[in-house]
């Protein structure tokens, strides 16, 4: 998945979530996959970009674990 591809799928999911936490009894578990794959999508953007500033293929970055994603600090 190309950048553009990637902000794509993220727009897509930002306007799921804001729609999810606009509505009364929306549900939480899906909210919460939601942010965890928003995380995702940023922290695969953010490969892509330090591995092409510094030169090297960006097409070879996976999408890491929610476990290891969720664990990053602030």
């Amino acid at each position: 998945m190309d950048d553009a591809a990637l902000l794509a799928h993220i727009n897509e999911l930002v306007a799921e979530e804001q729609k999810l936490v606009e509505t009364p009894h929306h549900d939480p578990e899906r909210l919460s996959a939601l942010e965890v794959t928003l995380d995702q999508c940023w922290d695969l953007l953010r490969q892509r970009r330090a591995r092409r500033e510094f030169g090297l293929d960006e097409d070879v970055v996976s999408t890491r674990d929610a476990r290891t994603v969720e664990g990053y600090q602030q």
